[in-house]
Parts: C-alpha cells; structure tokens; sequence
C-alpha cells in the first residue's frame, strides 16, 4: 500500500469513526456508572465490566500496532488486507457492549459520547502508527501533534453531532380545538 491509500484509508476511518458514537444508539464502551435506558446492575459489576473491557481494548489495540509496525510485508496489498482484518477486529470490539445489553437503545450522554469519540481516537491513532511504521521510520510526536489531531478529529465529528443535538426534533405541542 502506497502512502496516499494509507492516507485515504486513515482519513476515512476516521470520518466513520467520528461520526459513528453520535449515529448510533448503543453503547460502545462498557462505562462505570448507568445510563438512561439501561440494564440495572450492581456498581462493582459496573466497574469490574469496565475495568475488563478497556484492559481488552486497551490489549488488542497494542496487538494491532505491534502486527501493523513490525510485519515484514511483501506486498501493499498484503498491508491492505492486515489493516482492514484490523479494523474488523476493532469492530467486534466496539459492538461487544451492544450485543451484551440488548435492552432497547439506550440515551447516551454527551460525556459518554465524547468518551466514544476519544476511545475510537485512540484506535485511529494507533492504525496511522501502525501505517507510519509499515511504510517507513516513525517520527516522534510531541503533545502539541496529538492536541491537533485530537481537535481535528473532533472537528470530523461535527456532522454527527449536529444531526444528533442541533437537528433534534422538538416536540410542539398541539392544543386541540373545544367544542362550543
């Protein structure tokens, strides 16, 4: 894979998965307190559950990079296909929260939104790495490189954020004409 599809492949997970915790109701992370809609259960469950589940995040995301940097590839469409089993794995991880509570969709708070979106940041960033590495030497960052792309990530989420709070319906309420 060429370093411009490395880019487009980048730039349009990253569009998907900044709009994708504003587009869909259920949860994608495992957080510790309850939200509107769903299943009760105890707090230390809920923390245990969320402690499990960023460990398993946290450890398949380090798996994907050290695949993704130190493979030897033979071919770019070889790297093409490893990204994209990657990306799959993310995926099913993402949507373990969803098939555990399968309770009716759930509110979602802004917070627990904004959680979504840094999480899935997160696993951006390790695929553009990961991408980095494969295609040659990875160059050193410093905070001020991850404060950009976290603020231009969020900036991708703009269309999601505006269909789900700035285009939200109202509700009117209608008053029904009285009989004389």
């Amino acid at each position: 894979m060429s370093q411009n599809v490395a880019i487009w492949v980048l730039i349009l997970v990253s569009l998907i998965g900044a709009n994708l915790p504003f587009y869909i109701q259920r949860p994608l992370l495992f957080l510790p307190w309850q939200q509107k809609g769903e299943l009760a259960r105890p707090a230390v469950l809920r923390w245990l559950l969320f402690i499990a589940y960023t460990a398993c995040l946290l450890a398949v995301g380090w798996f994907m990079h050290q695949v993704l940097s130190q493979t030897l590839f033979v071919s770019p469409l070889h790297l093409l296909v490893v990204s994209l089993v990657c990306i799959g794995v993310a995926v099913v991880m993402f949507a373990v929260p969803a098939v555990v509570q399968r309770a009716q969709p759930i509110e979602k708070s802004f917070l627990a939104r904004l959680l979504e979106v840094s999480a899935l940041y997160l696993f951006v960033g390790l695929l553009g790495v990961g991408f980095e590495s494969s295609l040659g030497s990875v160059f050193p960052q410093g905070w001020e490189f991850y404060a950009i792309t976290y603020c231009l990530f969020i900036i991708l989420a703009y269309p999601g954020f505006v269909i789900r709070h700035l285009l939200k319906r109202r509700r009117v309420l209608v008053s029904t004409p009285q009989a004389a």
